[in-house]
C-alpha cells in the first residue's frame, strides 16, 4: 500500500516543487485516515523529501543548462569579454596620456 501511494504521489504531483511543511501535511492526513503508521509517515517524509530536493536540483540545473544554451545563442559578451576589453582600453587610455606627456 505505501508503494502505490507513493508512485501515485510521485507521479501525480511534481515533486520538485514539494515543501517539506506540504510533505508533513500530506502524512499527517494519511496517518489519521489510518494509511500510514507513524513509522511508515516518518519514513514517506524523509524519503519524498529526499526525492523532492532531488528533483529540485534536477530541474535547477537543467533551467541553468537552457539559460546558458539560450545566452550564448544570443553571442552576447561574457564577462571575460568586458574584462579584456576593460583591459585594452586601459592600456589605450596609459599610451596616449604617455605620448601626449612627450608632446
Amino acid at each position: 500500500m505505501l508503494e502505490t501511494l507513493k508512485n501515485a504521489l510521485y507521479t501525480g504531483i511534481g515533486t520538485a516543487f514539494l515543501t517539506k511543511e506540504k510533505i508533513e501535511e500530506l502524512k499527517g492526513e494519511l496517518v489519521a485516515k489510518g494509511k500510514l503508521t507513524r513509522e511508515e509517515g516518518k519514513q514517506f517524509v524523509d524519503e519524498l523529501a529526499g526525492k523532492s530536493e532531488k528533483a529540485r536540483e534536477q530541474l535547477d540545473l537543467w533551467l541553468n543548462r537552457r539559460v546558458e544554451e539560450r545566452v550564448q545563442q544570443l553571442d552576447l559578451a561574457t564577462k571575460d569579454d568586458l574584462e579584456e576589453l576593460r583591459r585594452q582600453v586601459e592600456e589605450l587610455q596609459v599610451a596616449l596620456n604617455i605620448r601626449d606627456q612627450e608632446q
